[in-house]
């Protein structure tokens, strides 16, 4: 019997261009592949229409048919398809564990001064865990919250063991600088006590704990000691009324759905120890003829099965099968959950902002705009990522034999370039053509920004290089006490030419080589050239500058306004030199003898 072949044609004429989840079928009726889309169309299409490896392009011949799931944002699409790829397990997909999708904060116990730090993965090890947070910006957002409010360490333990001076975090008041014993041990667990009270949510009795210290500092006339008191509890109230639910202190999920026909939207809202971090939106399929109660607990029972468990769930409907539901949870938690949807009061106007919150994401699909969806899936896979990066930076450096040396650092997300956080770095006080130096001092002037909180911390950083420059850059990030990222050197191939490029990470080897036509390459290389172009287009304009300008600011008696004349008047400098000391002369301003300061400043540089 002949095998159906797939009208790829037909499919994709009548395909839309929203985001969502794509399954490919074969004719056993097994799933070779699972994905995910910003554009459907786009995505879909490229199968039929690039040149692929080979292993796609067996994967292809066996598709007799792609099944569709429409979501609304990318975030719906990445966690529908984790959980599509873990149960259906499809052949041509890179399985990932579950629990690299979600950050937590780590508390370390097995030392004397323990550390709070960024983890993503198996909850192993000596400590608490405290989450999940939805995703890495919100737990690094609370980490410097904490960061400002309790002088709690966040270096790496070798960064800690090997200090003889305290660090910028110390001198900044981020650090109370217990590597060097700047704090007692008593002080230092107050301020971890503390750190845990606020990861709990129990921020009512952080404070009346710093108001009795400040009064009794105040009593004993530590004046300075009692405005640090007020000034923790001042910022503590302040992040209370930005992100606390009122009224309510324990661990609860909010989950609304919208449904219409065969679409449906689920909006969950993730509310720990009183704390809202944020929420989520999920995108399933559905039958048309699927009820709400049907769906609801559908989503349960698949989403919180292989999750940690808040104590209450509450639905903008009784699901089916509630009791069983809860007697599952309960005894996977070890404690009760309560699953419920008639409330009242705080609860009652949350559940109603996060079901408007689904009606307008499942309204909202024809304005969704196309993203670089693939080419950020394709570098997760390419890189072994545990999630899609939100946030990549890429340094390079521009000089001509040493001159006006200039470092660059572009940024991009999920909608490309974010030119707004462009920043470029006029280099000084170096060995000419230094760049391992060059290097340093551009990365210490951005991430010292980073460490105070002025910066997000991005997930992906390119240097433009292979390893002696990602080894450098490493023991400066490490000087520095940044971690949580991964480092990318982006090395030119043979002949310097596009496509070659060999993709070097920390401690890996060999290096990757991506294939030409991979969307993760192009999205790379698009990264490397952007801050290529900006280093040299800064490089260009700072030695334009000095070239133009250096040699008459030596002149005394030639000020910024007689330089805007003379500049005008004969266009550059290069004319400037070319004339003599009569045609000088004839500048307002300028006097013979001053005219002949100038040619023999000009002719005797040159």
């Amino acid at each position: 019997m002949a095998q159906q072949v797939f009208d790829h044609g037909s499919f994709l004429k009548t395909l839309t261009s929203r985001p969502g989840v794509y399954r490919m079928i074969d004719p056993d009726g097994m799933v070779l592949y699972v994905g995910k889309a910003k554009n459907l169309k786009k995505r879909v299409a490229s199968y039929f229409t690039r040149s692929l490896n080979r292993r796609i392009q067996l994967m292809v011949s066996q598709i007799v048919q792609i099944e569709i799931i429409v979501t609304h944002t990318e975030a719906e699409a990445l966690i529908l398809e984790n959980h599509l790829i873990k149960s259906l397990k499809p052949k041509y997909n890179i399985l990932l564990r579950d629990d690299k999708s979600y950050p937590y904060i780590h508390l370390s116990s097995d030392q004397p001064y323990p550390a709070l730090s960024f983890r993503r993965g198996a909850r192993s090890g000596k400590g608490r865990f405290f989450g999940p947070y939805p995703s890495a910006g919100s737990t690094r957002e609370t980490l410097q919250l904490l960061q400002k409010l309790f002088p709690v360490r966040q270096c790496e333990e070798s960064f800690f063991r090997n200090r003889s001076r305290p660090c910028l975090q110390y001198q900044i008041k981020r650090c109370s600088g217990p590597c060097v014993s700047m704090v007692t041990p008593e002080e230092y667990a107050a301020d971890v006590g503390h750190a845990v009270l606020f990861l709990e949510g129990k921020g009512r009795r952080v404070i009346n704990d710093l108001v009795r210290r400040m009064e009794q500092a105040s009593h004993s006339l530590a004046f300075e000691e009692a405005a640090r008191y007020r000034d923790q509890i001042k910022h503590l109230r302040r992040i209370q009324e930005r992100q606390y639910v009122s009224g309510e202190g324990g661990d609860l999920d909010i989950v609304a759905l919208a449904k219409q026909g065969g679409s449906a939207c689920l909006q969950v809202f993730y509310i720990r120890s009183g704390r809202n971090l944020g929420n989520k939106s999920f995108q399933p399929q559905v039958p048309q003829e699927a009820s709400e109660e049907t769906v609801l607990a559908a989503f349960v029972s698949q989403y919180y099965l292989d999750k940690p468990l808040p104590n209450e769930i509450i639905l903008s409907r009784q699901p089916e099968g509630k009791a069983l539901l809860e007697e599952v949870l309960s005894r996977q938690a070890k404690r009760r959950v309560r699953i419920t949807s008639k409330v009242r009061g705080e609860r009652a106007r949350w559940l109603k902002m996060a079901q408007g919150n689904a009606d307008l994401a499942l309204q909202a699909r024809l304005n969704a705009r196309v993203e670089m969806e693939d080419r950020l899936l394709a570098l997760q896979q390419a890189l072994k990522l545990p999630a899609v990066p939100e946030r990549m930076e890429c340094f390079d450096i521009s000089h001509t034999q040493g001159e006006s040396t200039v470092a660059s650092c572009v940024v991009f997300n999920g909608q490309g370039p974010l030119k707004s956080d462009y920043r470029r770095f006029n280099i000084e006080g170096i060995t000419a053509g230094d760049d391992y130096a060059a290097m340093r001092q551009a990365l210490e002037r951005r991430y010292r920004r980073i460490r105070k909180g002025e910066v997000a911390l991005p997930d992906l950083l390119f240097i433009d290089g292979g390893k002696g420059q990602l080894n450098a850059v490493h023991e400066c990030l490490q000087d520095l006490a940044i971690s949580g990222l991964t480092l990318v050197g982006v090395a030119k191939g043979a002949d310097r030419k596009a496509g070659m490029e060999r993709l070097f990470l920390l401690g890996s080897n060999p290096p990757i080589i991506l294939p030409a036509d991979s969307p993760a390459l192009h999205l790379v290389q698009q990264i490397r050239d952007e801050a290529h172009r900006f280093a040299i287009t800064a490089h260009r304009q700072r030695r334009s500058r000095a070239r133009n300008r250096s040699v008459l600011e030596e002149i005394p008696g030639i000020g910024p306004k007689r330089r805007q004349r003379l500049m005008r008047q004969f266009g550059g400098l290069q004319e400037l030199s070319r004339a003599g000391i009569e045609d000088i002369a004839s500048v307002e301003g300028i006097s013979m003898a001053l005219a002949g300061q100038i040619y023999r400043a000009l002719h005797d540089k040159g």
